[in-house]
């Protein structure tokens, strides 16, 4: 009898890596990759910085080329969304009504953008960046805008602010909270980004929020705020967060809150189940006293590739606990940010360095929880060793500017 093979339900970066990792790990059985975009599976990151800016083409994006499906015996099944699983008769069915057999099934469904719940928001002119043919669209507007509003002061926000800016475009960023990336990084790596972009010509409107996007023959004029001011528009950029691709997982009758609840393994309570990238939730050494219950769900390049090896792995009779190091990055304008590890709102702050590059360790119960670094690549590369090997570090060593952090990362446990 013929295997049914693996099913994969999303061909992005964690879909993507799943497949080439089983066949580098030597699986024989068949592959699917089941994506409901027309395009080849591609990097997202580029979408909001160079490809954005004119800087890289989309023949540049594609994880790889057609020719490595047919090579690797990878059946790639673009433009077609998965709508059922049929956990009893291990069938993924499919929205051009075919029913596809599994020996197993890994979600990889991803993630969308939050939807602006306000009048206006579905003009011509307001534009969300998630995928290609999101980037495709505001590259054209921005050709053409002559005002922009984003909505959200996050890293695609801030990204695309930059973009803008460097067109020499008037660009106005509303944000609810405070500063900032003010759930991602700590109070001085936001006050710091506030600055560098405001030095490019971005302003900002902090603690707002919008209650309508204003129009004029059908398309985007202004935002009007709730403390009654109105700042025109002709684009607006809606970044406000995403929310994960569960529904597949709910309707047959698995575990998902914030994510498809998965296990250390990535597994599913359904043996013939795995999820993983940025559908999943899962636990994580590092969300500990983060969350209440240690688990976590990361949208990020890292945590989609790196699941979708330690799933390879599983599926080829070499499981292994998931444990990677999160770490993430941001370009906004001539800046990196770099962070690597997870921080929670109470984690307290120790800076290093100072001016236009430094870095900010973050510490949870005095231990070392995340360091967020700017235009500093040697303290994030350090960061991540000690992180990953759990080597102490005190708040005064961080502090300390002779302290050889560098050695401290190379010590043996």
């Amino acid at each position: 009898m013929t295997p049914a093979g693996i099913v994969v339900a999303g061909a992005g970066q964690a879909g993507f890596q799943l497949a080439a990792s089983l066949r580098e790990g030597g699986f024989r059985d068949p592959i699917t990759l089941v994506g409901d975009e027309a395009a080849l599976p591609y990097q997202r990151p580029p979408l909001s910085k160079a490809y954005l800016a004119g800087k890289a083409e989309q023949d540049g994006l594609f994880l790889r080329q057609p020719g490595f499906f047919a090579e690797h015996a990878i059946t790639h099944r673009p433009g077609i969304r998965a709508v059922a699983i049929d956990r009893a008769g291990r069938c993924l069915r499919l929205s051009d009504g075919q029913d596809l057999a599994y020996d197993h099934l890994v979600i990889a469904t991803g993630a969308r953008n939050r939807p602006l719940p306000v009048p206006g928001a579905d003009l011509a002119g307001v534009r969300q960046l998630r995928g290609l043919a999101d980037a495709d669209a505001l590259r054209a507007d921005l050709a053409a805008a002559r005002a922009i509003v984003v909505v959200g002061a996050g890293f695609i926000g801030l990204e695309f602010a930059a973009v803008a800016a460097g067109r020499g475009l008037p660009v106005t960023v509303i944000e609810a909270a405070e500063r900032p990336m003010a759930r991602a990084v700590s109070p001085e790596m936001g006050d710091y980004f506030r600055g560098a972009q405001e030095a490019m010509g971005v302003r900002f409107a902090f603690g707002a929020g919008v209650t309508a996007v204003l129009g004029r023959d059908g398309r985007a004029a202004g935002v009007a705020l709730a403390d009654g001011r109105e700042l025109p528009a002709d684009l607006v950029l809606v970044g406000i967060g995403v929310l994960p691709n569960r529904e597949l997982a709910v309707e047959a009758g698995l575990p998902a809150g914030d994510g498809v609840r998965v296990d250390a393994f990535l597994a599913t309570p359904d043996p013939a189940v795995s999820a993983i990238g940025d559908c999943a939730r899962f636990p994580s050494p590092f969300a500990r006293g983060l969350t209440a219950d240690g688990t976590v769900r990361i949208e990020s390049v890292q945590n989609a590739i790196d699941q979708g090896r330690c799933l390879a792995a599983r599926l080829n009779g070499k499981p292994a606990a998931y444990g990677a190091l999160p770490w993430f990055w941001s370009d906004q304008g001539p800046h990196k940010l770099q962070i690597a590890g997870l921080s929670g709102p109470g984690d307290a702050g120790v800076v290093r360095g100072s001016g236009q590059a430094f870095s900010v360790f973050r510490f949870r119960d005095g231990a070392l929880s995340a360091v967020e670094s700017v235009d500093r690549a040697g303290d994030h590369m350090i960061a991540r060793r000690l992180l990953a090997a759990g080597t102490p570090l005190t708040p005064g060593q961080a502090a300390d500017p002779d302290f050889d952090l560098k050695a401290l990362a190379l010590q043996r446990p």
